[in-house]
């Protein structure tokens, strides 16, 4: 029986040494995996990242591209500030007062000359020229009224001639038929004169409804919505400041220019024609070509000032009305070319004077190739116009980085604005 018993017991599973096991492998199995997000959180964070750029292109022109073949050179003789402005701007308003039914027009809408910019409720005048073409009517037929008693009063007029040439009626009834006939023709002629005012009035009745109908003036962009449905609307300003005055603000886009007070002290360095370079406050790095329109001949007695007309010689989308801009007026030297050198018409390269970097006595950029910022070195002639001249190291096309990371070096990854 114990022989029995113990060939039983060697049959049995020890559990004992399982269980001290499983919590051993549990651990395991946690530290694992928590070793593997710290890494997976270490490689995230301490990836390099590629930084935001802003990057240019190098240009190549040739010298018969400027202006009258020869090269020019801009100085700067008087810097001003001042800001864009739209000489065709007008707030769209209506010819009569009125409750506005529907507006049609949101702001950056592009709107054409003559399109329709709201309606406004045009019940009485929809009447009143009901009422004025009624009464056209009813004179047109008081009128046909008079026209057929003259045609029987020439016919009464006619027998009482040929009965008072038989002396059967008397003198004083021919006088009294030819008065009677007088008088149906003085009144055709009050009916007609009736019938032509109220045709004219009708046409007041037609464009009174027209009136409530407000078109834009002129094609432009609607930088402002003044008005919504529901409102009164006036020309002209009333009481309690309830009643709108305008519908919407309408700019027209290509008539944008600057506008620069200068010192009336400097003046004198302003001209006609004269080259200007503008900077817009909102874009720093774009140097924008333009040129005097006028000076307003006029001065600011309070600000001793003289306001000046700047015009662009381009536009461009990213111009908009009352954008700061900084203004510098040229003073254009003309500069002669040596005959070898007019007749060099090969290509020249030019890159942004804020791509070029200096180190010590090397000058270089850093080029965007592939993702990377890439340094090298270049040669490049003095700075004119806010760009260098290369001489080598470049060619037309390359990307080359004018604004980013201070830290930014050969190597880097980076990404273009």
């Amino acid at each position: 029986m114990n022989e029995r018993n113990h060939k039983l017991d060697d049959l049995r599973i020890d559990r004992s040494e399982q269980e001290e096991r499983s919590p051993r492998l549990l651990l395991a199995l946690v530290a694992l995996l928590l070793l593997g997000g710290a890494a997976a959180a270490a490689w995230f964070f301490l990836l390099p990242r590629a930084a935001e750029v802003t990057a240019t292109a190098v240009v190549s022109e040739r010298p018969s591209e400027q202006r009258n073949g020869s090269a020019l050179r801009g100085t700067t003789v008087l810097d001003a500030s001042g800001y864009v402005v739209a000489r065709l701007r007008a707030t769209v308003s209506s010819k009569i007062t009125g409750k506005l039914e529907e507006v049609l027009i949101e702001e950056g809408m592009a709107i054409e000359e003559g399109q329709v910019l709201a309606r406004l409720d045009n019940a009485s005048q929809s009447r009143q020229l009901a009422l004025v073409e009624s009464q056209v009517r009813a004179a047109r037929e008081r009128l046909k009224e008079t026209e057929v008693r003259i045609a029987e009063a020439e016919l009464d007029l006619q027998r009482t001639r040929a009965l008072v040439e038989s002396e059967v009626v008397g003198q004083a009834r021919l006088d009294s038929d030819q008065a009677e006939l007088d008088s149906l023709r003085a009144r055709l002629l009050v009916g007609r004169e009736d019938v032509s005012v109220a045709e004219q009035q009708v046409g007041v009745a037609r464009q009174a409804l027209d009136d409530t109908v407000i078109r834009a003036p002129f094609a432009g962009v609607a930088v402002t919505k003044d008005a919504q449905p529901g409102e009164m609307i006036s020309p002209v300003s009333a009481g309690g400041g309830f009643t709108r005055t305008g519908i919407c603000t309408l700019v027209d886009m290509s008539s944008l220019e600057i506008e620069v007070d200068v010192n009336e002290a400097y003046i004198n360095r302003v001209r006609t024609d004269q080259p200007v370079q503008a900077v817009l406050d909102a874009y720093p790095d774009w140097k924008i070509p333009a040129h005097v329109i006028t000076t307003v001949p006029t001065a600011d007695r309070q600000r001793a000032t003289v306001r000046v007309r700047v015009g662009f010689e381009a536009l461009d989308p990213r111009l908009l009305p009352e954008m700061g801009v900084k203004v510098s007026f040229l003073e254009e030297v003309e500069e002669t070319p040596e005959p070898d050198a007019a007749a060099d018409a090969s290509p020249r390269l030019y890159v942004d004077a804020q791509a070029v970097r200096t180190e010590g006595d090397e000058q270089y950029v850093l080029l965007v190739a592939g993702g990377r910022a890439q340094r090298r070195g270049v040669v490049v002639g003095p700075e004119r116009g806010g760009r260098h001249e290369v001489v080598s190291g470049l060619a037309a096309g390359d990307r080359v980085v004018t604004d980013g990371p201070p830290e930014l070096a050969d190597g880097d990854a980076v990404r273009t604005r």
